[in-house]
């Protein structure tokens, strides 16, 4: 059995976590933050929108048995892309919606599928034009999975950043 990693930030990780949890042949999940440059940010430092990280999480998945289309199919139907930098009741740039790729195959298929879904939004004549990004990770995703970071995030939570 090989394993694969799948990176995604569609809002706050603790629900897009147990979404991807429950997909047969999704081994593990871990979330944290990616995408900026300061290593091991806090909750409170990513509230500031000035240190560049997303919230996300990291999926291990064995390809026998859920391909990495059917994750980017469960990522863009489990929250909105189209909301720049909100999902819900939680703004901030860390929720923006992204896809950090793993390989040259995970950044083709996930480019497809983002030129898919925005050919069929000018199709459907939607109000709304879907806003992606696209980036390399840089690591596995900063304060992965530790009780430390859960901690933190449940106290988080019942502050808001703004």
């Amino acid at each position: 059995m090989s394993i694969e990693k799948a990176t995604f930030g569609a809002g706050c990780f603790w629900g897009v976590e147990a979404a991807f949890a429950a997909i047969p042949g999704v081994t593990a999940t871990a979330v944290g933050y990616e995408g900026g440059p300061l290593s091991n940010p806090t909750y409170k430092d990513v509230c500031t929108d000035q240190t560049g990280h997303a919230e996300v999480v990291e999926i291990d998945f064995d390809p026998e048995k859920v391909t990495y289309e059917r994750l980017l199919d469960a990522f863009f139907s489990h929250h909105d892309p189209t909301t720049l930098n909100r999902q819900g009741p939680d703004w901030g740039t860390q929720y923006r919606s992204v896809v950090f790729f793993h390989s040259p195959e995970q950044e083709a298929q996930a480019r497809g599928k983002i030129e898919q879904l925005t050919a069929k939004a000018a199709s459907s004549r939607s109000a709304l034009s879907p806003r992606w990004f696209l980036l390399r990770p840089s690591g596995a995703p900063r304060n992965t999975t530790s009780a430390t970071l859960r901690s933190a995030a449940r106290r988080a939570a019942t502050s808001r950043c703004k």
